[in-house]
This record gives structure tokens, sequence and C-alpha cells, in this order.
């Protein structure tokens, strides 16, 4: 009984419509005990009862669709984590409840480093559904003193995502990455004890790291795509063979040449369990973004996932990288990087694939070429039999070119929502909380890009008021990150000049002196004729 009362309290705003239906009810009502009173009806009465009748159905439906639509808005409010006020919202209270979103859909992302994380950072706001499939080896790179000591598997992708999945991620990064100094457990990291304690509880690391999503308070669970070690074995153009994973970049620079193959040794790791039954249940498979060679294709090389991934019937989405990378994708485009993949794993691999719109501040993108990188080539023309959809993927992080987690999983579920549309099931509960959720969080980053421009507007405000400098034009607010960074490449080939006048040697300072001494003396011989002319 108290849950019904929730329905009528003011911070709900579901009374207004609820009234605006009654009174609809009650205006057909009238119309309808009209008709049946009167004996003859005029063209006026006829017109006026029409009217009426109209008024009351019309209320009836707007009713009923702000009621709907409240309900989803309430909804959203209950269960999203960037509301900050909750005190006025029962969860319990709520017909949805947070039912709703542990019936999202199943999405897993297979790959690993900082492009697997972002996309599970972006999505867990969607669904509580979600797989990360990590890598668990070090590939034979160089081994940590904790991880030596307890004996422990490389599990450093695994820790990751379970920080990228976490309620409260900066409190669990703090704690993963703990590393003690003093006393008996000085140099070793508080995940290394923890994951080693787990594995002899449970007597197993896939348990221990499939029990840690509820101790970690995680949306969504981790799991390995194989309990061996391995080493990715990169077989160059040129016949030569790399073994060591952080040498791969080195050698093909140095050999200008390119990747031809990736190969795991051995080449017969089996999937830990419950890898090869996740990806058949899935409703939406997500491979990339990372490194193409050392993190997205050795996951798929494992035995059984490549097929498992053809064969299941979930949507297949790859998320191609914006920026190319030194000594693995030189001059690669985005059909290199789907080229790479079906090479390795066969056609059937991926129906979507969703690319950035390239849309970066050319003096960002002029930092990533000092270093050899460039935005990936859209070349479109050349991918046939897969879909390929643009967006708008990247955010400015840090002076560095990343994709954003928000317009990342926003461009998922997009797909997965015309997906549902396309099987005629908008009026399924999925499909009806995903699409709101999609409209809330456009909404959300409206209001998030009004507010920034009202504290850039104050800020300059300020600026005038200290400085008394002019107003900026419309065009200087628009590209103000763009003229920042061409003011700060100006001063620094200033001072780079500079510097290069200040260590020239004295010899030329001498010799730019005599050449003034003789052209000041040969200029006064010339006004010395001169005069002796006009005398």
């Amino acid at each position: 009984m108290k849950g019904f009362f929730q329905w009528f309290k003011s911070s709900n705003k579901m009374k207004r419509w609820m009234f605006l239906i009654l009174i609809g009810i009650i205006l057909v009502c009238y119309t309808i005990a009209e008709i049946l009173v009167l004996k003859e009806i005029s063209f006026e009465q006829v017109a006026k009862i029409v009217a009426i009748f109209v008024v009351g159905f019309l209320a009836i439906v707007s009713g009923l669709i702000f009621l709907n639509k409240r309900t989803l808005e309430i909804l959203i409010e209950s269960t999203d984590e960037r509301m900050g006020n909750k005190k006025n919202i029962n969860i319990k209270s709520l017909i949805f409840d947070k039912k709703v979103y542990d019936q999202g859909p199943n999405i897993v992302i297979i790959g690993g480093g900082t492009g697997l994380n972002t996309v599970l950072k972006g999505l867990k706001k969607y669904t509580t559904n979600l797989t990360a499939i990590v890598t668990v080896s070090d590939y034979g790179e160089n081994i940590s003193n904790s991880r030596r000591e307890l004996g422990i598997l490389p599990l450093e992708d695994i820790k990751q995502s379970i920080v990228s999945l976490a309620q409260d991620e900066e409190e669990v990064e703090k704690l993963l990455h703990y590393k003690f100094k003093e006393g008996r457990l000085s140099d070793l990291e508080f995940s290394d004890i923890y994951f080693k304690a787990m594995k002899e509880v449970n007597g197993d690391i896939t348990k221990s790291i499939i029990n840690s999503n509820e101790i970690f308070n995680m949306i969504g669970k981790v799991i390995p795509v194989t309990l061996e070690e391995m080493e990715i074995v990169a077989e160059l153009a040129n016949g030569y063979m790399v073994k060591e994973k952080s040498r791969i970049p080195e050698v093909v620079s140095e050999k200008i040449t390119k990747i031809n193959r990736i190969t795991l040794n051995p080449s017969n790791c089996r999937p830990a369990p419950g890898v090869l039954e996740t990806i058949e249940k899935a409703d939406c498979i997500i491979i990339g973004p990372g490194s193409l060679y050392t993190n997205v294709i050795p996951n798929l090389l494992v035995n059984g996932v490549a097929k498992a991934i053809k064969e299941s019937k979930a949507a297949k989405i790859y998320i191609c990288n914006i920026m190319t990378e030194p000594g693995q994708t030189d001059n690669y485009g985005v059909s290199d990087h789907i080229k790479a993949i079906t090479e390795h794993c066969g056609q059937g691999i991926m129906d979507y694939c969703i690319y950035d719109t390239g849309e970066i501040i050319p003096e960002f993108v002029k930092k990533y070429n000092l270093q050899g990188q460039e935005p990936v080539e859209q070349d479109i023309s050349k991918i046939k039999g897969i879909t390929c959809l643009q967006r708008n993927l990247s955010m400015i992080e840090n002076n560095y070119i990343r994709h954003d987690p928000n317009l990342v999983a926003a461009s998922i579920i997009g797909i997965i929502c015309d997906d549902l549309k396309y099987q005629d099931k908008q009026n399924d509960p999925q499909y009806m909380m995903l699409n709101t959720k999609l409209r809330e969080e456009k909404r959300i980053n409206k209001i998030k890009q009004s507010m920034k421009k009202k504290q850039n507007k104050n800020q300059e405000k300020v600026k005038i008021a200290k400085h008394g400098s002019k107003r900026r034009s419309k065009f200087s607010d628009k590209y103000s990150d763009r003229i920042q960074s061409i003011r700060q490449s100006d001063e620094k080939n200033r001072r780079r000049n500079v510097d290069m006048l200040q260590k020239q040697p004295k010899k030329t300072e001498k010799r730019e002196g005599k050449r003034y001494k003789d052209k000041h003396s040969s200029q006064k011989r010339t006004e010395l004729l001169e005069k002796l002319n006009k005398n």
C-alpha cells in the first residue's frame, strides 16, 4: 500500500497526467450522456458535442502518452548514477524497478587494453548484462616482483576491466593498484595478494575472477579468454619472425617492413570455461578498439573463439581505431584493419564496422605525426559485405586523441535499437528502455554543452573585467582550442629560433660585424662623393 501512494508524490509528477486523463473521461462521458438525453439535436448542439468529445478524447490520449513517458523518465532517474538527488525516489515502489536493466541486451566485448575499458565504461550505463572477455597473458614480457613472489598469472587487463565495470572506479583502482611499502608485504600489490587468496579459496582462477564481480560491486562480469600462458609470434613480410611483443614495432621500423601474420605460441590455446557459452548467448558482440595485432587479433586466435563468433546470431560490431600505430598499422585504412582480422579469422567475423568521422583538430594530429602516427584512412569503398557506419567517436583527453566512452556506447546501442526495430520489437521493454536511455543521454549531453558554454562565457566576462580586452567573436569561441594550440606551437617555434641564434658561433658574429662595417664605410664614401659633386 505504501508503494501505491508513492505514485502520488509531487516529486514524481504523475498526478497532473492522471488528472488530465480523468478530465478527458468526464468530457467523453458528458457527450455520450448528452446524446442519450436529448430528443432533438440541432446543428449547434451537434457541433458543441463533437467539439467536447474531441477535446476529451485528446485529453485521454495525451494523458496516457505523457504518463507512460514520465514512467520511463522515473526509471532513468532511479537507476542513473549521475542523478544527484535521489532522496525523493523510492526505487522499490516503481513498477519497472532495476530489473529492466538486468533484462537489457546481453553484450560481449572481446579485446584488451584501454580500448576495451573505454567501451565498458560507456556500456555499463545501458545494461548490466555485460561480459568482458580479456587476455590473461603478458606475452612473455618481464614479470613483476609481486607476480614472481606470489606465482600469479598476468592479470593486468583483468584488473583494468574490473576497474572499468566497478560502481566506484576511482576507489577500486586505488585498492587494486596499491603497493605495500613496509614489512613482509613490501613491494607486493594488493591485487596479486587478493587473487592469490581467491584462487586458493575457489581452487580455480576463472571462478576467482567471476566471484570478484560481486565483491567489487561490478556492473557486468569479466572472464579470461584462456588460462594458458601464451606468446605472440609476429611473421613479417620479409620472413623475419619476432617473438617479443614489445620488440614488434621496433623491428618493423628497423627492417622497413610490415606485419604479415600473427600466431600464438602454443598454437592450440584452449578457451577458459564459459567463454564459448557466453559468446553463444550474446545479443551483441563487440571487437576492439585496441592494438590490432597485440590486443584484438590474439584473443580471436584462441581455439574456438572465432568459430563461436561466426556461428552466433548476435550483431557483430568492430570498433575501428582512430589513429594508426607505428610499427603495427602504419599507413593503414579502415579496410586494412578489417582485412587483417578476416585474413586471420575468416569471413563472417563482423557485420558492422564503426569508424570515426576524422574531424580532429589538426594541431593534435600534428603532434601524432611527429611520432609517426596519422588518422586511419577512411577507404570505405574498398570494403564489401560489411555495413560501415561513420560516427563521431573521438575526444581530446590530456592532449591525447581517445575514444569517447559515451559516444562509442551510444553508437553501439543505436545499432541494437535499429536491429530490434527491424524485428518489429518497438513495443518490447528492452527497446523502449534503450531508446529512452539514448534520448536521455542526448538531453544530458546538450545540458553539459550548454553549461560548458555558459562557463566559458563567464570566464570570458571575468577576463574582460580584469584586462579590459575586447569581446571574443563567434569564430574565436568555436575554435578556441585550435587557436590556443596554434599560439602554443608559434611560441615554441619562436623560442627555438631564439635558442638557435644564441647558439651560433662567435665567428658568425664577427663576420656579420665586418659586413656591417664595410657596408657602413661604403655608405660614408657615397655621401662624401655626393657632397663634392654638389660643391
